[in-house]
């Protein structure tokens, strides 16, 4: 039998490209293999047809596989985005590409190829969805906010002494 070259390749490009084996084969490719491997053959002795039936057989299972996993990749993703688009509104802290840390509110979320989905907070930081590390929901964040501005605005109140019923001549104004 003679020897195959390789399908679509020329010798200088085979020589470059790391050797693996049937794996590395597209079934299209594996086809033309074996139709080139049935057209060289002695017909006086020819090859095994159960074994070449076995490894096309093979191959069309490897490729399913693949397929599914592709598929089920693509929903995950899908699936990603969804729950990313529900945060927006909502209040995360995470760690940036350049892990720094930040927290705010999410305005939007996109999806890249490199990264996958990134919320894009309202401040112009980006985080992955991946290194999200706390969500708060939106109006829950908003009152701990104004809790804390509020506990801030009557501690500089307290310190002034406006507020905090100091012994001024004012004593009986009623404040609002």
């Amino acid at each position: 039998m003679s020897a195959v070259s390789g399908i679509g390749t020329s010798p200088t490009s085979l020589a470059q490209e790391p050797t693996s084996g049937v794996s590395g084969l597209s079934s299209d490719e594996f086809l033309q293999i074996i139709f080139e491997e049935l057209a060289q053959q002695d017909p006086l002795e020819p090859n095994d047809t159960n074994a070449l039936l076995e490894q096309l057989s093979s191959i069309r299972s490897i490729e399913s596989d693949l397929d599914l996993a592709s598929r089920l990749e693509t929903i995950a993703s899908q699936g990603e985005l969804n729950s990313a688009s529900g945060l927006i509104g909502d209040f995360v802290s995470g760690l940036t590409e350049d892990n720094q840390r930040v927290a705010d509110f999410v305005g939007s979320v996109s999806r890249t190829a490199e990264d996958g989905v990134i919320l894009n907070l309202v401040g112009g930081d980006r985080i992955k969805m991946t290194d999200v590390d706390e969500i708060l929901d939106g109006q829950d964040a908003q009152d701990l906010i104004d809790a804390l501005a509020g506990d801030e605005g009557n501690a500089a109140d307290d310190a002034s002494g406006d507020a905090s019923g100091d012994d001024d001549d004012d004593a009986g104004e009623v404040l609002p």
